[in-house]
């Protein structure tokens, strides 16, 4: 898969060439891997959409524009996906932090344990002999994405067959994927792993494999009837913190990695006369990630400077000039740990409107959708 250029015109274009194939078609052949040289049969705009260089309301009005309610539901729920894991992980901040907990504890228990950490680099380096898991491991760090089918599967291997730590996957998978996104990342391992939805674990099984990827892969001694996992129950959801109100007068307007649209920020009266960049890549970013993440925030900046007719750069010592700050609000993960204090959040109504329902299942979410984008004047059709 080809990535570049990571701008928001580059997301539009890739959007409106999906757009035809949003519909049954997407239904129909989504969870199908033709591997890493095919046309994918998912939209592969999630590099895009994590970043907000194309927001999850234009996705979304580009399926019901061309398919009409019924036949775009599952594209449609996918991106509402998106937005409920971001909403769930803000409610639950506790798993974030345990999250990170459980990275460092794999990292060190591997520092003492010679065969631990030899598993471990059989796993990222494609040198398992499982049929399948060992070229989407080489896929992963070479072309740095994976198909959605093709995630489930090697975490499920990862965690069940290999016996690795699911934090470990998490966090590699964090490291070198382009649309890696803290909360869905976090909890899609978590779901698979059978914590998000206790007791029920996701099994990677040779004949499903099989079936998705058109049988070029067929791999034997998989643990196909896995134990979920467990962990102490932990805070329930906490109430949303709510946004201040909307800044006035002159301010200065920082960007961050999950949100690249200041043109569409609702900032009432306030006058941007500077802009700043705040880069806080995922940790242990590669090289690749790295990089795209600065492509795609100097395209955010030069739109910004466009838009709002200041400067733009990187938010580097005094770049404020002793203006307040107003920032796009971060969800949980390493833009809002690097935040500084005292930054003034806007969140969109998207985010508002979804994430107090994002407290339990994803079924509270779903039925919620017809109302969401009534409300915000996205025809269904």
């Amino acid at each position: 898969m080809n990535f570049v250029p990571l701008t928001r015109a580059e997301g539009l274009d890739r959007l409106a060439a999906f757009a035809p194939r949003m519909g049954r078609t997407y239904e129909g052949t989504r969870n199908t891997d033709r591997g890493p040289d095919a046309v994918p049969t998912t939209s592969a705009l999630s590099p895009w959409l994590r970043r907000r260089l194309v927001l999850e309301a234009e996705a979304v009005s580009a399926a019901l524009g061309a398919h009409g309610a019924a036949a775009a539901d599952k594209f449609v729920s996918e991106v509402f996906w998106r937005t409920y894991f971001k909403g769930y992980l803000e409610t639950r901040p506790a798993i974030w932090t345990d999250y990170l907990r459980l990275v460092r504890e794999g990292e060190a228990a591997m520092a003492a344990n010679a065969g631990l950490r030899s598993a471990y680099d059989a796993a990222i380096k494609g040198r398992t002999g499982i049929d399948g898991f060992d070229d989407w491991a080489r896929a992963l760090t070479g072309g740095n994405w994976l198909h959605n089918h093709t995630r489930m599967w090697f975490a499920s291997i990862w965690i069940f067959t290999l016996r690795l730590p699911w934090a470990l996957g998490a966090a590699h998978f964090l490291a070198h994927l382009i649309d890696g996104d803290p909360a869905s990342n976090t909890l899609s391992w978590r779901w698979v792993a059978g914590l998000h939805t206790k007791g029920k674990a996701y099994a990677a099984r040779a004949e499903n494999i099989r079936r998705y990827t058109e049988g070029r892969y067929d791999p034997r001694g998989l643990n196909e009837s896995p134990v979920a996992l467990s962990e102490a129950d932990g805070p329930g959801p906490r109430a949303l913190a709510l946004a201040g109100p909307l800044a006035v007068g002159e301010v200065a307007l920082l960007l961050h990695l999950d949100d690249l649209h200041p043109e569409s920020l609702p900032l009432g009266t306030a006058k941007v006369t500077r802009v700043g960049g705040l880069l806080a890549h995922a940790p242990g970013a590669a090289t690749a990630i790295r990089a795209a993440d600065r492509a795609a925030m100097a395209d955010a900046l030069a739109r910004a400077a466009a838009h709002f007719g200041c400067d733009a750069g990187a938010a580097d010592a005094g770049w404020a000039d002793g203006l307040p700050v107003v920032s796009a609000w971060a969800p949980v993960g390493p833009s809002a740990s690097a935040l500084p204090s005292g930054v003034h959040r806007v969140r969109r109504d998207w985010d508002s409107a979804v994430w107090p329902r994002a407290t339990k299942g994803f079924f509270q979410v779903r039925a919620a959708i017809p109302d969401v984008l009534r409300a915000r004047g996205i025809a269904t059709g």
